[in-house]
């Protein structure tokens, strides 16, 4: 697979004991129309991951494109819709002062339209459950987010080389090091171990919650550090590259740890006390994830808090300071949706398996990245018959515009629309 391959499987922009499951049943792709059994599925759950600034963008227009994604919605079976309202550091509803808007919201609320609210409305009407998708370390490639100029350049994650993502030409690892290393996902990331960064995003989100409180659940994505490929293992080696080296973060991990600085007259390639270093940085993130959850319950009682999450989930840990796991377990998170898009249907069986054999297995809904498949539906359903044969309770589609783009997959991935979950809203 080439490099945008890789990148994409990689990287893609987010209990008690299980029962016993059933042996996963072996599936080929196979050409030509696909042939569903006459019997009605289990009761399953099925979520879709729909995009604010793809090529849909229902937001942008609901008037004419609400009542097609919820027909869309339908035909699929799905029970759960997750909107992207947050993305690029600007809201793409009705944000409260001093929270940076789309320009499509603004010329919508001048016609008296909201768009978030209009969706919410005939979402609920017609039984689907409306998780708003943010992503929440991610300011994509917005050099010009009003948030850099609200809290500054220290808010910006900045390599183990003390260079900014800011500064990253083309938002892509700077020279020499691009001779081995490329971003996973280009852009331009807020680093979460900077105070007023964790206080500006939960300020944030509580504002959504109170205006939509309708709102059946809270989705993180982009809660991590941006991965480097190839990937490393933290710190320790002193190889490599990541991040959550900024003067604040080190600032705070001399205070609060009193270990030296990691890097600060250490000899070249050596990052003092690695692996405390790499478990403070890792917490940061878990403590704004911790943060988000608790003051989202409290503003909504009920609320659902979810994240998209990397799917190799020990990388995840490692390289990125995501400890999903770790959140589930925690409560932090009620459920976890690992992002296992793939072409490899060998890796994606490993990982299934994997996940499947995990004791809070049943609060981990696989995404898919179905859009992989446009062209050859068949092979999409393949997968979506390996994930069902270990018995999950939910399965996530990446992502509606892909669906909606190519007819043929929006057939194939409504024959197989599972028998649809009871929707009960909190």
């Amino acid at each position: 697979m080439g490099l945008a391959g890789l990148l994409a499987g990689l990287l893609l922009a987010c209990a008690p004991d299980p029962p016993p499951r059933p042996e996963p049943r072996t599936v080929e792709p196979t050409p030509g129309p696909v042939a569903r059994e006459a019997e009605a599925p289990a009761p399953h759950a099925r979520g879709l991951w729909i995009l604010a600034e793809g090529s849909e963008r229902v937001l942008d227009a609901p008037r004419e494109r609400l009542g097609p994604l919820l027909d869309r919605a339908a035909r699929l079976g799905a029970t759960e819709l997750y909107v992207q309202v947050y993305r690029g550091g600007r809201a793409f509803y009705a944000a409260g002062p001093g929270i940076e808007r789309s320009p499509a919201v603004d010329a919508l609320a001048a016609d008296g339209v909201d768009g978030l609210r209009q969706l919410l409305d005939g979402a609920h009407a017609r039984g689907f459950r409306v998780h708003a998708w943010v992503n929440v370390l991610s300011l994509s490639t917005r050099r010009d987010a009003a948030l850099i100029q609200q809290l500054g350049r220290e808010a910006i994650l900045v390599d183990r080389q003390g260079r900014s993502v800011l500064d990253y030409p083309d938002f892509e690892v700077p020279q020499p090091d691009r001779r081995y290393y490329r971003m996973g996902t280009r852009g331009i990331y807020l680093d979460p171990a900077v105070p007023a960064v964790r206080d500006r995003l939960v300020a944030t989100f509580v504002d959504l919650l109170r205006r939509y409180p309708e709102l059946d659940g809270l989705h993180l994505d982009y809660i991590r550090h941006p991965g480097v490929l190839p990937f490393a293992p933290g710190s320790r080696f002193g190889v490599g590259l990541e991040f959550g080296y900024g003067a604040t973060a080190r600032a705070r991990y001399r205070a609060e740890t009193g270990r030296p600085d990691p890097i600060d007259g250490a000899e070249p390639g050596v990052v003092r006390s690695a692996n405390a270093w790499d478990a403070w940085r890792r917490e940061q993130v878990t403590t704004l994830v911790d943060a988000i959850a608790s003051n989202a319950r409290a503003t909504r009682p009920g609320l659902e808090v979810s994240a998209a999450v990397i799917a190799y989930d020990d990388r995840a840990y490692l390289s990125l300071a995501q400890d999903w796991r770790g959140w589930l377990r925690s409560g932090a998170l009620d459920r976890a949706m690992p992002m296992a898009y793939t072409l490899d249907d060998a890796l994606l069986r490993n990982q299934l398996e994997s996940f499947a054999g995990w004791p809070y297995a049943e609060r981990v809904w696989p995404g898919l990245g179905v859009w992989l498949f446009d062209h050859d539906p068949a092979r999409a359903v393949a997968q979506l018959d390996r994930l069902r044969g270990l018995g999950f309770g939910g399965e996530v589609l990446f992502s509606d515009d892909a669906i909606a783009e190519s007819p043929a997959l929006l057939e194939a991935l409504a024959a197989t629309a599972p028998t649809r979950v009871p929707v009960a809203r909190p």
